[in-house]
């Protein structure tokens, strides 16, 4: 049997990135994603690597969607190995702006749906006595920007839970880690880019200069290749005693 990893807003971006990066080391894939054609992609993929796979629509804002989506993925495969929270939303505004329902949903989905998923995970991992769960936070998980207020709560936030399942997950070889990437040239971020633009009345090309790579030593988009290699380490076996650490992709940001 195949390792089994559940990939969440896997049918786009870093999400997908990682998927086939795993489906072409043998890994089955429960894609994830709100994309309607969802299920040719995992198809697709699983056509491409001889692998399984399979897709969900879940929706990340609901508690009871989340713990069907993992139950689903142990039925279809027979067991869920690597678990990867990754699906995420934007929105920049200043605080006094902030939409509440933009704010709740960003924490709902970027930061409670890992940790419901997470939860939903457990048992059947510890009964396995192996797990690996690999958090997508963000370099605004270490750092911070205007206007990001629910963002990069919601990032922090993850980087906490991180730490306490690596810390309940010790003696189950549980592991949970997680990737904190700068900006990836993927559809939410080009997104932000127009959001950016908006907010600070400045053209696309002046918020990719003086506002996304500012902040970074090395002035390029994190490559996408980078964060599926890490991730595909923080699966492995071997990796056992890499635990409760957050990584930072982020071309020299937070060192700063």
């Amino acid at each position: 049997m195949n390792r089994v990893a559940l990939i969440t807003g896997s049918t786009s971006g870093i999400g997908l990135g990682i998927a086939k990066h795993f489906a072409k080391e043998g890994y089955d894939i429960m894609f994830h994603g709100l994309e309607n054609n969802g299920g040719e992609i995992a198809q697709s993929v699983a056509k491409e690597y001889n692998v399984k796979t399979s897709f969900s629509n879940a929706n990340m804002l609901e508690a009871e969607a989340i713990e069907n989506l993992v139950k689903q993925t142990i039925e279809t495969f027979g067991g869920l190995h690597i678990l990867i929270n990754n699906a995420g939303i934007q929105f920049v505004s200043p605080i006094e702006e902030f939409p509440n329902t933009k704010y709740e949903n960003i924490i709902a989905i970027n930061m409670n749906a890992a940790f419901y998923a997470s939860k939903a995970a457990w048992s059947q991992m510890k009964s396995q006595n192996f797990g690996r769960i690999i958090n997508i936070s963000s370099v605004h998980g270490l750092r911070a920007s205007e206007y990001k207020t629910a963002y990069v709560a919601a990032k922090h936030g993850v980087i906490g839970m991180t730490k306490v399942m690596a810390l309940e997950g010790a003696n189950h070889n549980i592991t949970c880690n997680a990737i904190c990437p700068g900006y990836v040239k993927t559809p939410l971020v080009e997104g932000q880019i127009k959001d950016q633009a908006k907010a600070h009345d400045m053209s696309e090309e002046e918020v990719v200069e003086k506002v996304m790579l500012r902040k970074q030593a090395v002035k390029e988009f994190v490559p996408l290749k980078a964060i599926a290699d890490m991730a595909l380490l923080l699966a492995k076996d071997s990796s056992t005693t890499i635990t409760g650490t957050s990584f930072a992709l982020d071309g020299g940001w937070s060192a700063q």
